[in-house]
């Protein structure tokens, strides 16, 4: 199959066709929905190496997470990559396992591979490694981290709001010895969590006893470690909050293995609301980020940012002025995701 035969169904020109596979604004929106139906129709897989050499783009986009194990991480990739599919769009996935050289591996294979852009979710990003995206202008979606510009565009989650609906929930119930695992503190999104549950305790005018925030790696293992140390203390806390939900499933094993029961004798939050949290046992309380908004939200981030640029290279490359031509609008830079509390059964009042 030929791009000459889906020219000749569709009734337009070869060069037509092209214009449409690379997505120009010259093609109007019925001739490149008649174009589109013609290549479904003769199924017609165009050379994709070769687009990229005639068009300057790879119609793909890099997606770097931190951990595939953490089933937060498979639902976000799920949703980043079905946008894609509907936009004709490929993804290449990055996975850093919160390592700083996988990191600058994965940027540097997206940078292979000229992809169009990046969103990189995951909040340990190196500040030399994003300053070599924006020296080569790779349009760039972070998260919790960096700072937006050109080409460059910030999604942040409202870890105060859920941090803060749980700390008030627990307090309704009466605990007053609260403690908190929290994730590697080299990660921003991790001391942001920390400090929100700090504040949410200390707004009540209430003074948290330091030996009970406890670090963790954001893994299973490292939950029942940081809880187990909670239970060796003198005065061990009544309930716990957790960063994530795998933390606070390591924390239900290791409070079961003591001996001890949840919510019975200690109520138990997490954070996330993974797949499987309402399947624990008991089901988990934990705050909610919904994965479908922050990956239809980066993606849709990042398909601007490319946009844009294509635009103003095109305005370049004809010589037009923006006086002449207008100035493409500026595509939105700063996005937010709110969290909420999910109520089940792993709390219960003193």
């Amino acid at each position: 199959m030929s791009i000459k035969e889906v020219a000749k169904r569709a009734r337009v020109s070869t060069a037509t066709v092209s214009r449409t596979l690379n997505d120009s604004a010259d093609v109007r929106p019925e001739t490149a929905a008649r174009v589109r139906k013609a290549i479904e129709e003769l199924k017609y897989y165009p050379n994709t190496h070769a687009r990229t050499l005639v068009s300057g783009r790879s119609r793909m986009f890099g997606l770097i997470i931190s951990d595939i194990t953490n089933p937060f991480f498979p639902d976000l990739v799920k949703g980043f990559e079905d946008a894609a599919v509907q936009r004709g769009q490929e993804v290449i996935i990055g996975n850093t396992n919160y390592n700083p050289k996988r990191m600058a591996h994965c940027i540097r294979r997206m940078l292979e591979r000229k992809v169009d852009g990046v969103a990189i979710m995951t909040s340990e990003t190196d500040p030399d490694l994003f300053a070599e995206l924006v020296k080569r202008k790779v349009p760039t979606v972070l998260l919790d981290t960096g700072t937006a510009g050109d080409a460059s565009a910030v999604i942040h989650i409202d870890y105060a709001h859920g941090i803060g609906e749980a700390v008030e929930h627990l307090l309704a119930l009466r605990h007053r010895r609260i403690a908190f695992i929290a994730g590697p503190m080299k990660l921003p999104s991790a001391q942001i969590r920390q400090e929100a549950f700090v504040a949410g305790i200390e707004s009540h005018g209430m003074k948290l006893d330091p030996a009970l925030l406890q670090s963790s790696d954001h893994k299973i293992e490292g939950g029942a470690a940081a809880m187990t140390r909670l239970l060796k203390l003198a005065d061990r806390p009544t309930a716990v909050m957790t960063s994530n939900d795998l933390s606070a499933i390591g924390a239900l094993g290791a409070i079961y293995e003591a001996g001890l029961r949840v919510p019975e004798d200690i109520s138990l939050v997490g954070f996330d609301d993974i797949s499987f949290a309402h399947l624990t046992q008991p089901p988990l309380t934990t705050v909610r980020v919904s994965r479908a908004r922050l990956a239809e939200t980066a993606f849709h981030a990042l398909e601007g940012l490319v946009q844009h640029n294509l635009m103003q290279h095109n305005l370049a490359q004809r010589n037009l002025s923006q006086q002449n031509a207008g100035s493409p609008d500026a595509p939105q830079l700063d996005y937010s995701i709110t969290t909420h509390l999910v109520i089940r059964n792993s709390t219960r009042a003193l």
